[in-house]
């Protein structure tokens, strides 16, 4: 596509003094569009922006920040406290908890009502201190990675311009930048100039087909005046990305006052966009036609988040997660109060008066702090892997994906293998090693780097060069070099070789089938030689031939007509160099059970020799090309991409649509990609990953960002987002199996006892006890199993857990009623109510410290109880261990305390302990006997998700 240009090389002329243009923007046209044209030139914007194309000085450009604004959009600002708050009380548990303590009050049962309101706030406090942390951490981090801008800005009126990066936060109205593939465009703008310049702009019209964008004054795109402002051809704006081409812009607007922006608000759209932006509303051609483009810029806003216009919001594996474990105890919690009101009133004759105990055995269901852990245990792991490896987690239940990712998706060149070739063998005509092939090899690109005035040596010749001996092309002096060419597909030196005077060699290297057919060879000779070079080939390699000539000297140049009758001295093959890390990396994924899929546009020998280099087992039936894959429907895809290693002659659309197929089939997906092409694949999967030096939109449509192209930071990042997922899990599967167990208990012994087996006061305090001790496992660190296996979590898988675990800690609390039966002889019924609450209040918490401490972490092995002997001082600091502790010891403490009184408690007989610590003692190995039998029996299902069965 021809360059166009839209203005003189020469500054524009300066703005009119007596009417300076406002806030450095344009100034409205007072005559608005002008007939047959489709808006004001760039001159013209150029004048009204007080800018011109060699761009402002850093003074200009600091006043007009300081007086505007950063290129900020408003939605990026911190949330407030109350926002925070009443975000948090939106959570189904928090909300179900806030109308069960309503409807506590609704029967003036105020302590019951009390203590479920300092649930609420706890909870919320908590959690939206979490999130503000989240935020500021994750905004901290984000300014790691956040996107730059080329930028010509002049030290002075007098000086030229320099084009150097700034941060786009730091664009002014009047900035020219430039703009090349993969650049987000950081603000609206005006084209300069252009060459061959394709947009996206999915995000602002949710058409996914790139625009053709030109700086020309005089044309007009196709259907402009029907598409607005958005279809001008001349415009970009804030939110598209360039597909292809380059181009010279100036900024018109920025921050809050760009296209994308005001549609993101919510602005009315009657309002145009010159009511927006002064400078907008010049360069723009109208703010009637500003009407159409901002609806279609709402349209499309979703687009810029990951998915286009009409495509159904991306869910995620953590959001499947929760919202099914949600929804599981939601539907328990509604069914338990009827259940206790119909069995109190059938059996005991108890009929609303047994409505708080009913409200309390709900609550105690709840896991209302999971939010809130959730939120500290992602905020936290983030946070590490940042500091630590360098590693960006742009969304925070994408840590949590990480640790769920099956699958790992990547090209194999700068992951699996280096962005470079090196030799793998020198073979002479017989197919054996023959180092002299290597040296002429060597020759050839030394001289022809030397003579043909290369700027640098080809990828090719330097893996040669550095693969050969230099003595030995010391001895060789260069004449003359004919550079490689693309239509005879190979390039040839002239030396003078030691020891032939008066004559020349000249040294031939290039494609196989080229260098063939210069050499004096038979049919079945050069049949031979090409079947070598094919086995070679289709091993993965590439395969260069070298053939020498001897021709007497001369002073006249030597042509491509002299490279006839040569001799063929062998092949030099050649392997992409593995990536030094990629290896170990491997190792560690295979060991955290994630299986890689390679998807490259290479031929797929390439692709299966870098797999075979490394380890990676690829089946007979292991290899899907690009035209095999377009002749599978969906659900026959789907089924081959759990067959298949390798996907060759991949095109975008081709990894997206493998990448799809991959998670129909049940997998969670996380893809690897850096360039504009691998955008489609990175939205599609379930976590997007770019390193920090992708293109700019792969880059900001990524869900994580490493800080090299390597796959070892993948791996710490899957171990991050497994330390936090177990973490996860462990507080699910302790607190719904313990929870679970109590409610089962209080249902029976509400049935059975003439009175209440616990005050609803008393159950939610123990429960606030209970939750508050559990937050500590955001701090733990799981079992060296929980790594083994995908953390997505199953909620089957947990519903068994905690049924099994449930059960048993039920029948605990059983024992300790009988055990409590026995010991009742106060003097009235109130004491041994009193004590009856407290015996349980005591056995409750005290099971609930055990079941923290082993339920949390697999079997010790003979290895593990020898490093915990090494590290003694690292158990003291243990966070978990210490909460459990002060579990317990408020548990024993608190009946005799002076405060138990006020909760209906009191000190037990001293008869009471012993059989106490005897159901317990039986408690603890009960527990350990379970805990080991579930863990051989989930042993079996290694390739099971979840890790509920470490």
């Amino acid at each position: 596509m021809a360059d166009t240009t839209a203005a003189p090389g020469q500054d524009a002329p300066s703005p009119d003094p007596r009417n300076p243009p406002e806030s450095g923007h344009a100034r409205p046209d007072p005559h608005g569009p002008r007939p047959g044209l489709p808006g004001p030139t760039v001159l013209e914007v150029l004048r009204r922006l007080g800018s011109g194309p060699r761009g402002l000085t850093e003074e200009q450009a600091e006043e007009r920040l300081a007086r505007l604004g950063a290129n900020t959009m408003p939605a990026r600002r911190d949330a407030s406290w109350p926002r925070l708050v009443v975000r948090s009380a939106r959570d189904p548990f928090t909300a179900m908890l806030g109308c069960l303590g309503l409807v506590s009050a609704a029967l003036f049962a105020w302590g019951t009502a009390s203590v479920i309101l300092l649930l609420v706030v706890v909870s919320c406090v908590l959690r939206a201190c979490g999130e503000r942390r989240a935020d500021r951490s994750t905004a901290a981090l984000r300014e790691l990675v956040a996107t730059t801008a080329t930028v010509l800005r002049r030290p002075d009126e007098a000086a030229g311009p320099v084009a150097r990066e700034v941060p786009v936060d730091d664009l002014v109205p009047g900035d020219v930048i430039r703009l090349g593939p993969g650049d987000l465009v950081p603000a609206d703008v005006r084209l300069l100039r252009a060459r061959g310049l394709t947009v996206r702009q999915a995000a602002l019209t949710g058409e996914s087909a790139p625009v053709a964008k030109s700086a020309d004054d005089l044309t007009r795109a196709s259907g402009a005046e029907s598409g607005g402002v958005l279809a001008q051809p001349r415009l970009c704006f804030q939110g598209s990305s360039v597909a292809s081409g380059s181009a010279t812009a100036v900024v018109t607007a920025t921050g809050a006052h760009t296209v994308f922006a005001t549609a993101h608000a919510g602005s009315a759209a009657g309002a145009g966009f010159a009511g927006a932006h002064a400078g907008s509303a010049a360069a723009h051609a109208g703010s009637a036609a500003a009407g159409t483009g901002f609806a279609a810029a709402r349209t499309g806003f979703a687009t810029l988040r990951g998915r286009t216009a009409g495509e159904p919001p991306r869910t995620s594996a953590f959001d499947r997660s929760v919202h099914g474990i949600s929804w599981i105890l939601i539907r328990f919690m509604l069914l338990t109060p009827p259940l206790v009101l119909m069995a109190n009133a059938a059996l005991r004759g108890r009929g609303l008066q047994t409505l708080p105990f009913a409200v309390a055995v709900a609550v105690g269901l709840t896991p209302e702090m999971l939010p809130v852990l959730v939120t500290l245990c992602l905020a936290r792991g983030a946070s590490l892997l940042a500091r630590t490896h360098g590693v960006i987690v742009k969304r925070l239940p994408a840590l949590h994906d990480m640790g769920a990712v099956d699958v790992l998706c990547l090209d194999k060149t700068g992951t699996l293998t280096q962005d470079r070739p090196e030799v793998e063998r020198a073979l002479g005509p017989d197919g054996r090693d023959d180092p002299a092939v290597l040296r002429w090899a060597a020759v050839n690109a030394w001289w022809t780097l030397q003579l043909a005035d290369l700027p640098e040596p080809d990828a090719l010749d330097e893996a040669i060069l550095d693969a050969a001996d230099e003595d030995a092309l010391q001895a060789y002096d260069g004449v003359a070099a004919i550079p490689f060419d693309p239509d005879r597909r190979l390039s040839t030196a002239v030396v003078r070789t030691p020891g032939r005077l008066g004559a020349h060699t000249l040294v031939v290297k290039g494609d196989v089938e080229a260098v063939l057919e210069r050499c004096a060879l038979t049919d079945a000779e050069r049949a031979d030689l090409r079947d070598l070079a094919a086995r070679q080939a289709d091993s993965g390699l590439r395969v260069l031939a070298v053939a020498t000539a001897e021709r007497p000297a001369r002073p006249r140049d030597y042509t491509p007509a002299d490279e006839r009758g040569l001799t063929f001295r062998g092949l030099a093959t050649l392997r992409d160099a593995l990536a030094p890390t990629a290896t170990e990396a491997l190792q560690v994924l295979t060991e955290r059970g994630v299986t890689v899929r390679i998807l490259t546009g290479d031929h797929p020998g390439t692709a299966v020799r870098a797999c075979h280099d490394l380890g990676i087992p690829v089946a007979g039936n292991g290899v899907l090309t690009a035209d095999r894959v377009d002749a599978l429907g969906d659900t026959e895809l789907a089924d081959a991409v759990g067959r298949a290693t390798v996907f060759a002659r991949c095109t975008p659309d081709h990894k997206a649509r493998i990448t799809r197929a991959l998670r129909a089939a049940g997998h969670t997906v996380g893809f690897l990609g850096d360039g504009v092409n691998d955008l489609p694949a990175l939205r599609a999967a379930d976590v997007g990953i770019a390193p920090r030096d992708a293109a700019d939109v792969a880059r900001e449509g990524a869900d994580v960002v490493l800080a090299e192209k390597d796959l070892t930071a993948i791996a710490h990042a899957v171990t991050a987002g497994r330390h936090a997922g177990g973490n996860i899990a462990t507080y699910l599967r302790i607190t719904l199996s313990s929870n679970l167990g109590n409610v089962l208990a209080m249902l029976c012994a509400g049935l059975l006892l003439p009175f209440l087996p616990m005050l609803p006061a008393q159950v939610l305090l123990q429960n606030l006890c209970f939750d508050v001790a559990q937050l500590t496992f955001a701090h733990d660190r799981p079992h060296p199993r929980v790594l083994r296996r995908p953390t997505e979590l199953d909620p089957r898988r947990l519903l068994r857990f905690i049924t099994g675990f449930g059960v048993l800690n039920a029948i605990a609390d059983l024992a300790t009623f009988a055990v409590l039966a026995l010991t009742l002889d106060g003097p009235g019924p109130g004491d041994d109510q009193a004590v009856f609450h407290s015996g349980w209040f005591t056995e409750n918490l005290v099971t609930q410290a055990l079941v923290m401490v082993l339920l949390r972490a697999g079997r010790r092995t003979a290895e593990r109880r020898t490093a915990e002997r090494r590290t003694a001082e690292r158990r003291r600091r243990d966070p978990v261990a210490r909460a459990a502790l002060v579990l317990a010891a408020v548990g024993l403490a608190l009946p005799p305390s002076p405060l138990g009184p006020m909760l209906g408690l009191t000190a037990l007989p001293g008869r009471s302990y012993p059989l106490l610590a005897a159901v317990l003692a039986l408690y603890a190995v009960g527990l350990v006997a379970a805990r080991t039998r579930y863990e051989r029996r989930g042993g079996g299902q290694a390739r099971a998700k979840g890790p509920f069965s470490r």
